[in-house]
Formats: structure tokens, sequence, C-alpha cells
């Protein structure tokens, strides 16, 4: 069976029209057939398909077993080496060429369609040939959680003798409307963890490689311990440090806030700044008399647990252009009584389009926000929301990147968090917030979150803005 398999293969397929914008995404040109030098041999990509309606993208990935070998001993057994399935199975070899080739997508960025990075895609993915230790029902276990349709089919050792029965070999067939970045990120970090092997040596920064690139998902999977054992080879002190690390990130921003950040308290009776944002959030909220709202970006429904708690707004509705985000909230409220789901909506939409059904609302949130937004894109977020949604409230929060001074572990220079693309002093806030205001027509004021420092001001800036323009 592996012989017939060939070398190490996985492709990518979208109908999204034009389904060749693919090639932006991946920032990998249709028309072209490249290769590439990765450590393991030669990555070749190619188009099978390129046409407006659907595109596939495939990695083919041929593998030098005698490079891998070249200075290698192996005692236990002379020829294992060589004789190995490392050449034509999916595995960290593949999951090591995917993270080398397709770089700048995983990351997220596509500066010629950044709209599309942004927005989930149909997309079909397949591993013909996928070690798979724990059989095929392994496979939906890891996938499923993320948003993905799973086929998983088991490989007859060989297909002329049945009698044999399977191998440990699945075809692996994955459909679902993800961004790119998620689904290469899924393929780096799960393949290897399927196969429970690596070809390369485990240390102590593939904590932080884990802990990256799973950012978003991770965290909040059900089988993250059985994900962090395999992918972090069962070595203990490294699955203890990634398990602690996502158990302090459990809810998403909010989590990270408490746990890593959060300055030294004198009292472990001091509200953590999350709690403080959610609350002055509900206070702005109370005192402008909304009763119905919009949670923009809501994430896994931290904000819309606080707010369906409180009968007084009557609809209330999280957005988030996350499949998997908007699961977690779901799950969130699945004990809620009928009456309370009853207020409550979830939807999918991206904020940087215009949404016809997220007009006339009272007030709208955008509670840690608009810093994971890119700046190029930032304007289409204020015309979806200020221009064509226009609520007759507006709460945004962000983070005061002046007072990260003030956090003992948070290094010199780095962002609060691994997805914010830009935190702002609180002079540039204001020059955003009053010039969206005037060109939209709201008055704005500005309210501080969490303990004022004299010199750097608040951890969190929050602007409340109010219509004073007819439409």
């Amino acid at each position: 069976m592996i012989g017939q398999t060939g070398p190490v293969f996985v492709s990518l397929t979208t109908t999204h029209r034009p389904a060749t914008d693919l090639g932006f995404l991946l920032h990998k040109h249709p028309e072209k057939a490249q290769a590439f030098p990765v450590a393991a041999g030669t990555a070749h990509v190619f188009y099978p398909v390129a046409e407006q309606d659907e595109c596939t993208a495939a990695l083919l990935l041929e593998v030098d077993p005698i490079r891998l070998v070249r200075g290698k001993h192996n005692d236990a057994f002379a020829l294992g080496q060589y004789v190995n399935d490392r050449p034509y199975a999916a595995g960290s070899l593949l999951a090591v060429a995917l993270g080398s080739v397709f770089r700048t997508a995983i990351n997220g960025r596509c500066d010629a369609r950044p709209e599309l990075a942004d927005t989930p895609i149909p997309l079909r993915i397949r591993v013909p040939a996928l070690p798979c230790r724990g059989g095929h029902e392994l496979a939906a276990r890891l996938f499923e959680p993320l948003g993905w349709q799973v086929e998983a089919e088991p490989v007859a050792l060989d297909p002329q003798v049945p009698d044999w029965g399977d191998s440990r070999y699945v075809d692996l067939k994955l459909s679902g409307d993800l961004r790119v970045s998620e689904a290469l990120k899924h393929l780096y970090v799960l393949i290897p963890v399927l196969d429970n092997a690596k070809h390369y040596w485990v240390s102590g920064d593939e904590v932080d490689k884990l802990l990256r690139v799973g950012d978003g998902w991770l965290a909040e999977h059900p089988e993250r311990e059985l994900i962090s054992n395999r992918y972090l080879a069962h070595r203990k002190a490294y699955v203890r440090s990634a398990l602690a690390q996502l158990a302090e990130s459990d809810d998403a921003e909010g989590e990270l806030d408490n746990a890593l950040t959060e300055p030294v308290v004198a009292s472990e009776r001091e509200v953590p700044l999350a709690v403080q944002r959610s609350e002055s959030v509900l206070a702005v909220l109370k005192t402008s008399g909304a009763r119905r709202v919009l949670d923009l970006g809501c994430g896994g429904g931290a904000l819309l647990s606080e707010l369906v708690k409180d009968p007084s707004f009557t609809e209330i509705v999280g957005v988030d252009v996350s499949a998997r985000a908007l699961e977690v909230a779901a799950l969130r409220f699945e004990r809620l009584s009928e009456h309370q789901r009853s207020r409550l909506v979830l939807r999918q939409s991206a904020l940087t389009y215009v949404d016809a059904e997220l007009a006339g609302y009272d007030a709208a949130v955008l509670m840690e926000v608009i810093e994971h937004v890119d700046l190029t894109r930032l304007p289409a977020l204020e015309h979806a929301v200020f221009a064509a949604a226009r609520p007759k409230s507006i709460v945004v929060t962000t983070p005061n990147v002046e007072y990260n001074v003030r956090f003992e572990n948070l290094p010199t220079g780095t962002l609060r968090h691994a997805d914010h693309r830009f935190e702002w002093t609180r002079a540039q806030f204001r020059q955003w917030a009053d010039g969206t205001a005037d060109q939209h027509g709201y008055a704005v004021e500005y309210l501080p979150v969490g303990q004022e420092d004299p010199e750097v001001g608040p951890p969190t800036q929050l602007a409340v803005f109010t219509r004073t323009a007819v439409a």
C-alpha cells in the first residue's frame, strides 16, 4: 500500500468565487509550478485545478531519506532510518514543509487581498496517506471540534489481500468553512499528533511553537492534553508547561490579561482587569438605556454571558468571524433557560464587511477587538459599524500600550497578545476616536478601565460614541 502511494501529498481546494483567489492567500501563483528546498528534500507546489469555480493547491513533498539520516545513528535497528514510511506518508516532515512553504499564509497575512485572510471560505483538504495511531475515530475527535466535517477512511494493508485487514493509515478528507490560516495551523499541529512521532529532536522551543500556532483554538480543544503530549513527544516537563499556559488562556484574551500580564496585586481580592472591563462596558450600556445590543467580535462569549444575565437587555446578538469561536459560545449557553436563550442570537459575520442584519440596534460593543484588525482594514470596520450598522451608542475598548511597562511578566516591546496588530497610546486612540466620531456624526467621551497610573494612565482605554446626527 505505502509503496503505491508515492511522495507525501496534501491538497487544499476551495469553491469560493473567484476560486483562484486561493493563490493570493497562499502566496503561490496558480499558473506556476514551484519547487522549494526543505530540510527533508524538495517541496513542490502546483495547482491541478485553477478555475473560477474551483481551485486546488497541492503540496507534494519528495523526501530524501539519505539526507535525513546522514550523520545520525540508530542503535535499535541498523536499517530503521532507511526502511520506514517517511517518504510516502504524511507526518512531521509534511508539517515542517507546510510551515516553511506557506509561512506567510499560516500567519494570516495577505496584503493583496487582506479581507480574504479574515474571511472563512469553503475548503476541502485531503491527505491520502496519514498515519493515524488511535484509529480513524481519533481523526474525527481532533478535527471535528475545530469546525471540520471529517472523513477518515482506513487504508487496507493490501487491496489485493483483504484478509490482511486495515493498515494504520487513513485517507483523510476534511471540509468546512474556515480561514486558510486556521486550516494550515490545524494541519501543522495535528498531522504529527495523529502520527504520534516526530523526525527531529523535540526541545523547549517546541512549547512556544505549539502555543503560537495553537493560539485561538488549542486552549479550548477537548483533546488539548492528548495533542500537547503527542506534539511534544511525551516530554513531561514540556507538556506540563504547555498545559499550564493553555489553562491560563482558557478564556482567550480575558484570561491572558488576568494570568499572564496582570501586575502583582496587593490583595487577592482585587478585581481582575478582564472583569473590570466587562463591568465598565455593562455600566455604559445600562446608562445609555440600550435594550438591543450587538457584541461585535464576541469570541467565546465572555461578555455575552454577562449581558444575558440582565433582563433589561431584551435582544443580544453575538457576532464573530470565527465559526469555532461561535461554537464555543454556543456550548457556553447550552444550560441557559429557554427564556434566556430566546434573547440571544449568535451570528457569523466579518466586521470589515457591511452586514445589513446588524443595522438598527441600540448599542454595539467592540471590546478588545480593533487591535486585532490590520490598520489597513480599520477604515472598512469603521464604515461597517459607524456608517452602515449605525447604532445609537458604540462602546470601544482597547489596550493602552503606555501601561505595558507596568506588567512585570511582559517583555519590553511585546504586545499583550500574539494576534494584536497594534496597540495605541492614549493620544493615538483619541486621535482615531475623535476623527471617527466627527466623520460619522457621533460625540465621544473617554473613560479609564482599571486603576489609573499617574504616569502611564489606565491599563485599558474606553471610548463611548453617542450618535448625534440623523442618518
